[in-house]
């Protein structure tokens, strides 16, 4: 890979982190607070299950617009702005009528999920969603162009905007009530946990909403049907695909209420495994953040000649970095777990099987540029349906009787297989040399090595950590010897002579 494009795209990916990796950092501490200040886990189920249905209807109201706004605007970067306005006024359409029937219609939906006292948490959900789905396209606009800190920016004061109006609701306001009731009781109810969390979030929205209206005024807004059509032809293949790729992911939250017999353990259960569930997230914030970097620069790039020799370097720094952050996580457990109330913590025995998931989601990712760069998008959308089907057969059969478990290993399961079917036909249609041996050998590695760190238990906390830092150093040091040499590191290459 040219040394200077694996450059360019570490240093998007670094500028994309700083709202993707620090930003969901800043939000996954929310984690946290919620299991210390809510009531109790089933709060934090109810809070875990509202989020899987907003993050399905998300992918559903961007019906892969994103994506094929990328598409359509670097195939002719001189219509871009056309590209942009047109998918712009699809998405807004659609947004606009979403919003206004999940208001209408917030009590029936309430009913019908559960939460038949709480209509309002069904409409502002729904304000929120519509809200993010418009958002989604002057985002990717901001992407297309280049403009990684603008970006970043916005989607960082978001999320701090979210995180400092939790703090207010279900932190500075209890505090305050207790102190002296009479000086907030006229808005603010102690018992509304999960209701301020969703306020918190409409807040958030509203607010990078309106940061994003200069940027909707760059779309050239002239309506072209035959070009929409072709986006439309591209993207909604994709909408299949995201929605089975978001089911993977929250399908279990979405379904465990219903799959035991008693609801209120169910919703108890679903919010000790989200919690740990989201303790593994640190390995999605890196994925997450590639992705962003990455997806433009697939598109961008695809037309070189080095292009394929490019996107086989990527996939094994990505493999390399990925195992980092899984020995990260594991060796150091024995500290990670005070992050969740002790109540919480039966349930981090899921978290190497999420984390080896999400790995694996991760590479799916970087395989499926074949079907993106060749335009067979369907095949995605049928990986990813065998997936969901996984997905869902073994939480029905297995959830009932090994409750979160089985959603752990559910999402093991369905991630290997998508994986690995992606890679087979990626090898038929784009064939690329990925480098299996190098691969292989950091993944016998970095399991070997966490395999050995189960071994330890000298019964003191300091000493295991100790321990499993030196293994943790190893992997390190294999990496600098093999693959990442310290004299070709930025910054670093400074304090060394190079050959």
């Amino acid at each position: 890979m040219a040394e200077k494009q694996l450059q360019s795209l570490a240093k998007d990916t670094a500028i994309y982190g700083v709202s993707s990796i620090l930003g969901k950092f800043l939000n996954w501490l929310l984690v946290p607070m919620y299991t210390y200040v809510l009531a109790g886990s089933a709060d934090y189920g109810q809070v875990a299950n509202l989020y899987a249905w907003s993050a399905l209807l998300l992918v559903i109201m961007t019906y892969g617009m994103e994506t094929g706004f990328f598409r359509f605007a670097n195939k002719n970067k001189e219509c871009a702005e056309r590209v942009y306005g047109n998918t712009l006024l699809s998405v807004g359409l659609t947004s606009l009528l979403f919003g206004i029937t999940a208001v209408v219609f917030a009590k029936p939906v309430a009913n019908a999920l559960g939460y038949a006292n709480h209509p309002e948490y069904i409409a502002m959900m729904g304000l929120v969603i519509a809200m993010d789905a418009f958002g989604s396209i002057p985002f990717a606009w901001l992407r297309f162009k280049n403009r990684p800190i603008k970006f970043a920016s916005f989607k960082l004061l978001m999320i701090l905007t979210n995180i400092l109006f939790n703090i207010f609701f279900l932190v500075v306001c209890p505090w305050i009530y207790k102190q002296n009731p009479r000086l907030i009781d006229w808005f603010f109810r102690p018992d509304y946990g999960v209701g301020y969390v969703l306020v918190a979030n409409v807040i958030q929205t509203v607010v990078v909403t309106i940061l994003l209206i200069p940027e909707v005024r760059k779309a050239n807004f002239a309506f072209d049907s035959s070009l929409l059509r072709q986006i439309l032809r591209y993207s909604l293949p994709l909408m299949v695909l995201g929605i089975a790729g978001i089911m993977n992911q929250t399908l279990d939250k979405i379904i465990f209420p219903y799959l035991m017999d008693d609801p209120e353990k169910a919703i108890s259960e679903l919010g000790i495994y989200s919690a740990c569930f989201k303790i593994s997230m640190v390995m999605m914030m890196f994925t997450q953040a590639f992705r962003y970097a990455y997806e433009p620069f697939i598109f961008a790039r695809h037309k070189d000649k080095n292009s394929k020799e490019a996107y086989a370097d990527v996939m094994k720094f990505f493999v390399i970095f990925s195992w980092l952050i899984f020995l990260g996580m594991m060796f150091y457990m024995d500290i990670i777990q005070y992050l969740i109330r002790s109540d919480y913590r039966v349930g981090m025995k899921v978290i190497p099987i999420v984390l080896l998931s999400y790995i694996f989601q991760g590479i799916f990712f970087n395989l499926s540029l074949w079907y993106k760069l060749t335009d067979k998008t369907h095949y995605g959308a049928w990986i990813s349906l065998i997936g969901t089907i996984i997905t869902l057969a073994i939480n029905i059969l297995f959830v009932p009787v090994f409750s979160y478990m089985a959603s752990a290993w559910a999402s093991f399961a369905c991630y290997l297989v998508m994986m690995i079917i992606s890679y087979s036909l990626g090898q038929k249609h784009m064939p690329i040399h990925y480098d299996l041996k190098r691969i292989g050998f950091y993944t016998v590695l970095a399991l070997g090595l966490f395999g050995g760190s189960l071994l330890i238990n000298t019964g003191h906390i300091a000493a295991n950590v100790a321990i499993k830092t030196i293994l943790f150093g190893i992997y390190i040091y294999m990496v600098i010897k093999t693959d990442f040499p310290l004299d070709k590191i930025p910054f670093i290459s400074k304090l060394f002579k190079r050959k």
